[in-house]
């Protein structure tokens, strides 16, 4: 998939934003138990990462969930314009939380949280919800190549996957990015495996976050998950990552790996289990 081994193109941010982003880190901050008390400030902070096609609402019923157990909870925006820039702004926001965290991912958010909790002391497990959990080296658009049975592409020669629409947008640097947006009429079937009905995924799809080519093409670097214990959720029904891949995945990190019969999008259709996942890796000693 050519589209995917283009270049990473970084824009520069400009001293206004640099200036802005400074004045703010003084006058707010972004620990998430600063309110919460000390019942919840007793138990580790949750960060939620979502990946491609969704936002952070996607973790809503997650939320809830750990919340009324007492869990201090965090579900940044994650900025879907390449892996290694969207790593380095998690792991800035992640040194803003004070004490133990328990770091998940889901989808492509899997390759950010591998990359942005390198070197972090206060990642203490990381959690994987049908995610990528790549390697050193590993490109995110190989891994979900790697085993058949991935629903975003039926022409392998193809040079962006069928079930996605490329997008060209100018970058503030005056270069062209491509966003890769799942197709409407496909995003039922690959992101839900037709699990939730035909309006709740005509829903999902006109609200969707767009991937970043660059960052599904772009190599990963050294994996916390060498170092940092690991959590992993199989979806079984996953049309966007085949399951054997996600398998593949979880073994090679020694996750503690528990299956379900889910699409890709697990979150939303059993958050249930993945509450009781998160909590799991939060409890471990």
């Amino acid at each position: 998939m050519p589209v995917f081994n283009r270049p990473v193109r970084r824009a520069a941010l400009g001293a206004t934003g640099l200036a802005l982003a400074a004045g703010l880190a003084t006058t707010a901050s972004a620990d998430p138990t600063h309110h919460a008390g000390h019942h919840a400030a007793a138990k580790p902070t949750v960060v939620l990462v979502h990946g491609a096609w969704a936002d952070s609402a996607g973790w809503s019923a997650v939320v809830k969930r750990l919340q009324a157990d007492g869990y201090p909870v965090t579900a940044p925006a994650n900025p879907l314009r390449g892996l290694s820039s969207d790593s380095a702004y998690l792991a800035d926001y992640l040194k803003t939380i004070h004490g133990p965290i328990i770091l998940v991912g889901h989808s492509y958010g899997g390759a950010v949280i591998t990359n942005a909790a390198t070197g972090n002391p206060n990642v203490k497990a990381l959690v994987y919800i049908a995610a990528f959990a790549p390697d050193k080296g590993e490109r995110a658009a190989a891994l979900s190549v790697k085993f058949p049975g991935s629903h975003l592409s039926d022409d392998p020669d193809a040079p962006v996957p069928t079930a996605l629409n490329a997008v060209p947008f100018t970058q503030p640097d005056g270069s062209t990015g491509t966003d890769l947006y799942l197709k409407p009429d496909k995003f039922r079937d690959v992101f839900l495996s037709n699990r939730l009905s035909k309006a709740e995924a005509a829903e999902l799809a006109a609200t969707q976050r767009p991937a970043g080519a660059e960052g599904l093409g772009e190599p990963s670097g050294t994996p916390a998950w060498k170092t940092i214990p690991s959590w992993y959720l199989v979806a079984r029904a996953d049309h966007a990552i085949p399951a054997a891949a996600e398998r593949f995945m979880a073994s090679r990190a020694h996750a503690h790996t528990t299956e379900v019969d889910a699409p890709h999008a697990v979150q939303l259709t059993n958050p249930g289990t993945v509450t009781k996942l998160v909590e799991r890796a939060a409890t471990a000693e």
